[in-house]
């Protein structure tokens, strides 16, 4: 049982990781600069929060405080040993907080997933609360009460700690100047747990942190045992193990029956009241404080979350003080440097994040909280994953980067910018008995998967039920630009499927192999997947109201895919796949309609064929109509 223990030590550790770095602050230099002290902050409603602040020694001038908000317990932060922000921060001269969230670990009150926001909560003698709110307490009784500061607050995070921050920025405290979420949670329908209202499979070990409310005050994990009913067989291969599950009731009945969480997803299977309510993006109005918004392009979890939030904020108020920033980087990775930056088996480049940490985080910071040094970052500070290379622009999408729109010829024919032979029609089998790898490696079960973001896609290539079209050889580099849109016409034997769309970066057969990849992994003709979405058919009208498919009958079906900022090389080829299951990536849809997947049966799962009518489109690069598509519930 020790072994298990340690294995689960190891996975939760993992999880938690992208809020911090890789090597904590030296802690020599926090315990002979920094005095630190605890507090239980009182909220609005009598409930208390656990909190750490860390004052600098040096009483000689006052300092802004720049503060963490997180669920994954501030202990870790006691005794010197600060997992955040980066050292830039820490040696810059700022007063460190840290707080525990409502319901976690030492704070008072109970925790709830995604707390829907209030409106108007600004007001102290209200009593409502929500994240929001218990941030504008905790910032007001800190300038109270906390000496040495110079009246200015900042607020940063990554991934949950992201939407605190996120949250913060709703009728925020007059004291918060500055903000940054990064890799925020911004719709649980469509951010971590979902995609596009599909389920994600591969994040069922990560229910237990989030599905069991605690009964005491604790430093302590208290969900360890409920993690151990999945982790304690420790299955070598994920795809098998997952298949042999069955549908995903099964999941309920062996694995998060006690699971509030679990049971709030199993009876929301769409976009009702339930998630509308506790998505942050409609309440991004009237934003005061600085934003820096940060997001890697290779993130498996939250990548919906930073380019939305940004995106709402610039529609919302365009004159908001608001950048964001996207690296080449998978969960959180700007917060370590690991000197030599590479997602999977690609290569980006040296010292990457300590180039973020120290040209972007920290002046923006500084600028805000202490008024030193200029304002000169962009708009949007974009890396080009194709070129390897950092590029400013004034807007987000570029508008000086022309659009292409690809269609499907035959021969596996990707065209770009003219029409596909009127008529074409291109099927295929999907199995959900043999679905679709998403890895082109086996695995054992993941905690939450992120290397597939830059896997090779030739294992999918190779299969009859995925649809793949590349084009010639490209004699110029071809950049694209901003958003993706795929509006396929579909048909189909069964009444419901999944749509997977990826963009493909196709090597040259002649690239040569990387220092630090195994001998085995060839990147002579690799299919670097660059963007990928799925999309559950159901909701192609409606995220709120599902219907079926009428079988034969060609439909429209418009699969949004987040942006991106890759040039495909000249002597590379562009390559776009398409098909129905990508495991356990992604769970099985039965493709007989079911009102819940969640609890569908067996003999729910039935073999499809289906056509890609050759009137279908992807449209990539600019400024598409993604976010009103997304808006389609109103």
């Amino acid at each position: 049982m020790k072994r298990c223990h340690l294995f689960l030590l190891v996975f939760s550790l993992f999880f938690i990781s992208v809020n911090v770095k890789a090597e904590n602050a030296d802690s020599l230099y926090v315990a002979t600069h920094y005095n630190e002290s605890e507090y239980f902050i009182e909220m609005r409603d009598g409930v208390k929060l656990f909190t750490v602040v860390y004052t600098p020694k040096d009483e000689s001038k006052t300092y802004p405080i720049l503060m963490n908000r997180t669920c994954y317990n501030v202990d870790g932060t006691r005794n010197n040993k600060l997992r955040a922000p980066s050292d830039y921060l820490i040696r810059g001269g700022y007063i460190l907080v840290y707080q525990d969230v409502r319901g976690r670990y030492m704070s008072g009150g109970t925790f709830d997933n995604m707390r829907p926001n209030i409106p108007g909560n600004d007001v102290k003698n209200k009593k409502d609360i929500d994240e929001s709110s218990d941030t504008y307490d905790t910032i007001d009784w800190l300038i109270k009460n906390i000496k040495g500061n110079n009246g200015r607050v900042g607020i940063y995070g990554i991934s949950y700690p992201g939407h605190y921050s996120a949250a913060a920025l709703l009728d925020a405290h007059p004291a918060l100047k500055a903000s940054s979420p990064q890799a925020p949670i911004s719709d649980f329908f469509f951010d971590d747990f979902h995609h596009q209202g599909a389920f994600l499979q591969s994040y069922m070990a990560a229910f237990p942190v989030f599905g069991y409310q605690k009964d005491s005050l604790t430093n302590k994990s208290w969900y360890g045992d409920k993690m151990m009913r999945l982790y304690k067989d420790r299955p070598a291969d994920g795809y098998e193990f997952n298949l042999a599950l069955g549908p995903l009731k099964n999941i309920t009945e062996k694995y998060h029956y006690d699971n509030f969480f679990w049971n709030q997803v199993v009876e929301h299977p769409n976009y009702d009241e339930f998630w509308q309510k506790r998505s942050i993006l409609p309440h991004l109005k009237d934003i005061n404080p600085a934003v820096l918004t940060v997001g890697g392009w290779f993130d498996a979890e939250d990548l919906f979350g930073p380019i939305n939030i940004y995106k709402t904020i610039q529609q919302n108020d365009p004159d908001a003080k608001s950048t964001i920033v996207m690296g080449p980087w998978t969960h959180g990775g700007w917060s370590r440097e690991r000197g030599q930056q590479t997602i999977n088996h690609i290569y980006f480049g040296d010292s990457i994040s300590t180039f973020f940490q120290r040209e972007m985080e920290k002046p923006f910071f500084d600028y805000y909280l202490k008024d030193e040094g200029k304002m000169t970052l962009p708009e949007a500070y974009m890396f080009d994953t194709g070129l390897k290379e950092w590029r400013k622009y004034d807007e987000w999408p570029p508008k000086d980067v022309a659009p292409i729109t690809f269609s499907f010829g035959e021969n596996g024919k990707l065209l770009m910018d003219e029409d596909s032979k009127a008529g074409a029609e291109f099927s295929y089998i999907s199995d959900p008995a043999k679905p679709v790898p998403y890895r082109s490696e086996i695995e054992g079960l993941t905690f939450t998967p992120r290397l597939f973001m830059t896997d090779d896609q030739r294992h999918a290539s190779y299969r009859p039920d995925v649809l793949t079209f590349k084009t010639d050889v490209l004699d110029k580099d071809v950049t694209i630009a901003g958003e993706i849109l795929a509006q396929l016409v579909v048909s189909m034997t069964g009444t419901d499927a999944d749509f997977v769309v990826k963009l493909i970066d196709v090597y040259p057969d002649d690239f040569p192999n990387y220092e630090h990849n195994p001998k085995n992994i060839i990147m002579g003709g690799y299919q670097q997947l660059v963007r990928h979405e799925v999309f559950r058919g159901r909701f192609r009208d409606s995220y709120s109201e599902p219907k079926p498919f009428e079988p034969g009958v060609p439909t429209n079906v418009t699969v949004p895919l987040q942006d991106v900022l890759h040039t495909f090389k000249k002597g590379h080829r562009i390559m776009i796949q398409i098909h129905s299951t990508w495991f356990p990536y992604i769970d099985r849809n039965p493709q007989k309609y079911v009102d819940n997947i969640y609890k569908a049966n067996e003999e729910d799962f039935i073999k499809s064929e289906i056509t890609i009518h050759g009137m279908s489109t992807v449209k990539a690069g600019g400024d598409l109509p993604t976010i009103e598509f997304l808006k389609k519930t109103d």
